[in-house]
């Protein structure tokens, strides 16, 4: 299972939120790209990066500020970079691409634009990550503001027939929270989507990290941990570990 430590930028800078909301945020550093570095040094290969401030349609400068920061973290040696948030027009894909990104996920406008979801996916391939993002069984859109009446189970399978291979699904409830995690929510959801997902939302002990490896490489590709990190609740090593020992156990 891969486990990606988390960096949300706004601004620039390095902060975590609670339930997806902008009022909500703590900073946790002005400098991404040596967030990033001590995550490698601490046996990182993946990185998961959400740019809010084009989630939310901030102003230039603090997306400006966001960009800048993606790219210095693209540089950082020994990191596969998975990078979302505000992706909504080929030419930012392209950007992102081109900046070294591994993976680009897309959220809003896979719902908003299905048209657009198709041409990515047929272009882009598995570059592409699909990010769901859902409250009480409702997908949310435009940084988790908006409903959009559709079920989780309806847009993962839609996104599955147009070949996206890739998929990270949020519990909005738990994000940013610590209040653990619903493996069978992800065991849902993969069943659905007919592979693995990344699991995104609460994780807050290293019993989450277990269970989730546990569940298997059939249901869990990897995980997203973001403010257990920073709160110092373990460190990103022995998630690592607590990843590896929980995958052994898997069936």
């Amino acid at each position: 299972m891969i486990v990606f430590p988390a960096i949300d930028l706004i601004g620039g800078r390095v902060v975590r939120l609670e339930r997806g909301e902008r009022s909500r945020c703590t900073v946790y550093s002005d400098d991404p790209a040596a967030v990033a570095r001590g995550f490698a040094e601490q046996g990182a290969t993946w990185l998961h990066v959400v740019d809010l401030s084009a989630a939310f349609e901030e102003d230039e400068e603090a997306r400006a500020a966001n960009t800048a920061a993606i790219r210095a973290i693209c540089q950082v040696d020994g990191l596969s970079v998975d990078v979302g948030g505000g992706v909504r027009s080929l030419a930012r894909i392209d950007e992102l691409a081109s900046f070294g990104c591994r993976r680009i996920a897309l959220g809003t406008v896979l719902v908003t634009e299905p048209g657009f979801a198709e041409v990515a996916a047929r272009g882009f391939g598995n570059l592409l990550v699909a990010d769901v993002a859902a409250r009480d069984g409702q997908v949310k859109i435009n940084g988790w503001r908006d409903g959009v009446a559709r079920s989780v189970e309806d847009v993962v399978g839609e996104l599955a027939e147009l070949g996206f291979k890739h998929l990270v699904f949020t519990d909005i409830a738990r994000d940013g929270m610590q209040t653990g995690i619903d493996v069978d929510a992800y065991r849902r959801v993969a069943e659905v989507a007919g592979f693995p997902v990344v699991a995104s939302g609460g994780v807050s002990t290293l019993d989450d990290v277990r269970a989730l490896a546990q569940a298997g490489g059939s249901v869990i590709e990897g995980c997203i941990i973001g403010r257990a990190l920073y709160e110092g609740n373990f460190t990103l090593a022995e998630a690592l570990a607590a990843a590896a020992e929980g995958g052994e156990g898997a069936c």
